[in-house]
């Protein structure tokens, strides 16, 4: 089979169009040809050496898939070759999805929603279980509750807002200006410009300073310190941002503050989930750039570059 190999740890020029044996399924697994994969921010950062220590090399990456079942190992009772699936591959534990082909344990795999195409479910599976599991399980996010989402023009965020809306909370994000119409066509309420605008003036003003419940950040920064001043009384925040950020959380202590680190964790669970809210018409990924696998260098350069002008994420077409 044809994969993206990661021969050395560096740009984007470090990826090699490789042929490799085809994996077999072993008890419990199945094996998916993989229709499409999409570029995550973790997947430029394991390209450039962020987390060397977890990824020996030479190295196939890649953190989603959308393909179909083409066999199943002993013990598989939830598939049947011909399934459309979905998923994300078990993140630092054996290849990735940038690949024909890809094996996974059938506990993680989900059935594609029938209304998605296989680029927008490769768009989803990983930003949409991360947006899921930090809103709803660690943020506990509740109807009529209030919450800021830094960068809701980006992968996760996006998502997070069209998730937060089907909750049933009033919305506020933070974009650039060529993202605000963008931002309120996925439902955010309140749309704040941060290169204009200081986002704890606006939620200040627009909730007479009593702050919003929740803050989730997408993007790093200053926004651990920064966001609870923008915070309600016991409110949370909740980080998907794994670089290092300011730790004066002084203000955090007088709001009562919790926080939350959030790493996804892969099941079925949550995508049958997302499944239900996108077949409900309540969440649809947005796919802003495709690119072929072999081109799969130019997309990583792409999205890496400051003010790439995508909206959503960027999706690679695997099959033809």
């Amino acid at each position: 089979m044809k994969a993206m190999m990661l021969k050395s740890f560096g740009g984007p020029e470090v990826f090699e169009l490789r042929d490799v044996p085809k994996p077999v399924p072993g008890a419990g697994q199945v094996l998916v040809r993989v229709h499409a994969t999409s570029i995550n921010p973790l997947d430029y950062q394991v390209r450039r050496g962020d987390y060397s220590d977890l990824v020996p090399l030479p190295a196939i990456t890649g953190h989603d898939v959308s393909g179909v079942i083409e066999e199943v190992g002993p013990g598989v009772t939830a598939f049947v070759p011909g399934d459309e699936v979905w998923y994300t591959p078990q993140i630092f534990e054996g290849p990735g999805s940038y690949a024909e082909y890809h094996v996974a344990a059938q506990g993680i795999v989900g059935k594609k929603p029938a209304s998605l195409s296989h680029l927008e479910a490769a768009s989803l599976s990983l930003v949409g279980g991360t947006a899921w599991e930090a809103l709803t399980v660690r943020a506990a996010l509740k109807v009529g509750e209030s919450i800021l989402i830094h960068g809701g023009a980006g992968g996760v965020g996006h998502v997070a807002i069209q998730l937060a809306k089907a909750i049933g909370a009033r919305v506020f994000t933070t974009v650039r200006e060529a993202n605000v119409e963008f931002a309120r066509s996925m439902g955010a309420d309140v749309i704040i410009d941060y290169e204009k605008q200081d986002y704890v003036d606006v939620i200040n003003r627009e909730t007479d300073g009593c702050g919003v419940d929740v803050v989730f950040d997408t993007i790093g920064g200053n926004t651990l310190s920064r966001s609870p001043d923008a915070l309600a009384q016991l409110g949370r925040v909740v980080s998907i941002v794994d670089i290092a950020q300011p730790q004066n959380l002084i203000q955090a202590w007088g709001k009562n503050a919790s926080y939350h680190f959030v790493f996804t964790r892969q099941n079925r669970g949550k995508l049958d989930e997302l499944s239900t809210l996108v077949e409900r018409g309540q969440l649809r990924p947005q796919v802003g750039a495709v690119y072929s696998l072999a081109d799969l260098a130019l997309a990583h350069a792409r999205l890496e570059s400051p003010n790439n002008g995508i909206q959503g994420k960027v999706a690679i077409r695997v099959a033809p």
